[in-house]
């Protein structure tokens, strides 16, 4: 029999602030993180007329065992711990899920030259998995660590499989961590010619058919990290379900009928009372093909029901693997005191009828936010939060 699962505890950095606190605080006043990145980050001269979500701190970057996304991921997995009150053996016995898209990949390219990197550390700081081994190791945890890495939906994916071991009774409990930092030279590159980074610096995710239309995402970096246990009195929220799926369709795009994305859906919100449903946090990259393809399939996934949309991307940027739980991390801290955040202003609607979440919303215990995520290469993952 599975468990109930909790969030306890949620820290949080990216480009509306460097812990949860300050990003409650730009949601509340409906304040976006993605501005022109100008000469904020050495090497992206040719992207200097680009917007992106940047941490302003830069310090949470650096250090000399570990690669840049490793040293993030430790300061945020401390601060989620030390919000959840864990010391001694409740730590040690602790299960780690860690997750990235490109894990160190400053690292990997060698463009990370302003961390000053030891040679002794090259083979491991071009790990992913030195990203769950820094956190383990600095953290004492010593309890397994897994590092997932499936594109876009990897923090959701990680999220997921850490209930699914706390749930069952195999964790005692789960530290859950993310990152992701894209704004390499080299990377953005790949993704101006895949064709998915914006080409006009509109942040509107479901902006089309007109001159200011979306027309790619704009990158954000981020690092994150949520605590997981069973029945306690000090949650910010409940997991009540997870599910995934693949379109096995295609490397870049959501087929035109949406894939699998419906289906993951209504997988988890058929676990619970459907009409508690009060809000979706849809994937919303501002890529065209999510523009156009994500939202009928969305609605199909609630039946038709006018769940009002919560796109966070606009506010935080596209934190890659990193996003997922970024947003849950997000949404938790809000579902822990009672409201929702609404949209950044000026917004547009999908066109399939689903409307945007235009002012904060009061919820009370039992209503339900679901969060979808879709890979590139077709996988999408989903969770259903409950208010307690």
């Amino acid at each position: 029999m599975m468990e109930r699962v909790h969030v306890t505890a949620a820290e949080a950095a990216c480009g509306i602030g460097l812990n949860v606190e300050e990003c409650l605080e730009a949601l509340r006043g409906r304040r976006g993180g993605v501005t022109p990145l100008a000469d904020r980050v050495p090497g992206l001269h040719d992207f200097a007329g680009m917007s992106a979500g940047v941490l302003r701190e830069r310090g949470l970057l650096k250090g000399r065992r570990y690669g840049a996304a490793s040293n993030a991921a430790v300061r945020v997995a401390a601060g989620a711990v030390r919000r959840a009150g864990w010391t001694g053996p409740t730590l040690h016995e602790a299960w780690l899920f860690a997750a990235s898209s490109r894990g160190n990949v400053g690292e990997i390219l060698r463009s990370n030259a302003w961390r000053r990197p030891v040679r002794k550390f090259s083979a491991s700081n071009t790990m992913h998995s030195e990203i769950a081994a820094a956190v383990s190791i600095e953290l004492g945890i010593r309890g397994p660590w897994q590092m997932c890495s499936n594109g876009c939906s990897s923090g959701l994916d990680a999220l997921g499989m850490a209930w699914m071991a706390v749930a069952a009774g195999l964790a005692p409990r789960a530290l859950v961590v993310a990152v992701d930092l894209p704004l390499v030279a080299d990377l953005l590159r790949d993704f101006r010619d895949t064709g998915l980074l914006s080409l006009n610096g509109v942040n509107d995710p479901f902006a089309l058919g007109r001159q200011a239309a979306t027309s790619g995402f704009l990158p954000g970096e981020a690092a994150v990290a949520v605590t997981l246990e069973r029945e306690t009195d000090r949650a910010l929220c409940r997991i009540e379900h997870y599910a995934a799926n693949s379109d096995a369709s295609d490397a870049l795009m959501i087929p035109e009928d949406g894939g699998g994305i419906a289906d993951c859906v209504k997988a988890v919100v058929k676990v619970g009372d459907a009409g508690k449903v009060v809000a979706l946090c849809p994937h919303a990259t501002g890529t065209i093909n999510h523009a156009r393809v994500e939202p009928p399939a969305l609605l199909r996934g609630v039946e038709g029901k006018a769940v009002p949309l919560i796109p966070l991307k606009p506010h935080t940027g596209h934190a890659l693997g990193a996003s997922g739980l970024l947003d849950v991390a997000l949404l938790a801290a809000c579902l822990g005191e009672k409201w929702i955040p609404a949209v950044l202003p000026g917004l547009t609607p999908p066109a399939c009828g689903l409307p945007l979440n235009e002012a904060p919303l009061a919820v009370q215990s039992g209503d339900r936010v679901i969060k979808l995520a879709s890979g590139m290469g077709g996988h999408n993952a989903a969770v259903s939060l409950a208010a307690v």
